[in-house]
């Protein structure tokens, strides 16, 4: 779309294709690409007909950092006007304002890191429900050489992906790992050929558009992303109760059997714009915690 300068945005057959485009810069991260990214995910919650989305990059890296040139804003780094309140709204990272949208998407967010993906062009993948990396990816959580600590609420998603030991190695050195290196650690999913990787994001989203509700995928990324981090699991039991209640009796469970039944493929009504169940978001229940 052409109001975006530093990402493309593209919809084709069901799938919202993010591609941050600074080339030249090796898709270094700016307060506009925030900005535009966010936009974009406003975009794809707003639409039903899209029903999931891939985040790459264009050229040789997926995201080299914070773009820390005075024309990219200088990064965390910049000489900023200088605040005593902390909760200064001035204060907010950037690229935790970023995952955190990612974060509260109701579509399925599929990552294929095609090249470095460093600083924040790592953190910003890990609100993604799924990464891909091409065989030239790198990845690196840099902070402390850099004399900073990880952002992008890092701290919250890294554990929870790849486990602390981890989590603590890769945030502690603040070493560049390799694709292998990032698969054995549990950070990304599958590693592909460049020519394969974009393929085989398609092909992970087609498999859930074509067989899944759009609502029970919106309920089951926030389950998954949100009740593990639930004191007791009576609250997983509070909420997959109303959840399986409420579906069973929509007409997405009327047509998910019947499909089934039928040998056939299923054409799902409800709409995530206007059928999610009364309950949600349930965390906003001043009682759930």
């Amino acid at each position: 779309m052409s109001e975006y300068k530093t990402i493309r945005y593209d919809v084709a057959e069901g799938i919202a294709t993010i591609t941050l485009n600074r080339p030249e810069k090796l898709n270094a991260f700016t307060n506009a690409m925030m900005h535009e990214m966010n936009a974009a995910f406003g975009l794809i919650d707003a639409d039903d007909d899209v029903r999931a989305v891939i985040v790459t990059g264009e050229g040789r890296a997926f995201c080299a950092g914070a773009d820390l040139t005075p024309d990219g804003g200088g990064g965390p780094f910049a000489s900023a006007e200088r605040v005593t309140d902390l909760s200064d709204v001035r204060v907010r990272d950037g690229g935790g304002q970023l995952t955190l949208r990612i974060f509260r998407c109701t579509k399925p967010v599929i990552g294929a890191i095609n090249g470095a993906a460093v600083g924040i062009g790592a953190t910003m993948q890990l609100p993604m429900d799924m990464r891909l990396a091409s065989t030239n990816a790198k990845f690196g959580f840099v902070f402390a050489r850099r004399g900073i600590v990880p952002e992008a609420a890092s701290a919250w998603f890294l554990p929870r992906l790849v486990g602390q030991q981890q989590a603590l190695e890769w945030c502690m050195t603040g070493r560049v790992f390799s694709a292998d290196e990032a698969l054995a650690g549990g950070l990304v999913r599958s590693i592909h050929a460049p020519d394969d990787l974009i393929p085989a994001a398609t092909a992970l989203a087609r498999e859930i558009i074509d067989n899944t509700a759009p609502v029970s995928i919106a309920l089951t990324r926030a389950m998954l992303w949100r009740i593990p981090s639930a004191p007791h699991p009576m609250h997983a039991h509070r909420i997959d109760s109303r959840a399986i209640y409420t579906r069973a009796q929509s007409g997405d469970a009327a047509e998910g059997v019947a499909s089934f039944l039928g040998k056939r493929a299923p054409v799902y009504p409800d709409r995530v714009g206007s059928d999610m169940p009364d309950f949600y978001p349930w965390w906003e229940e001043p009682d759930y915690e």
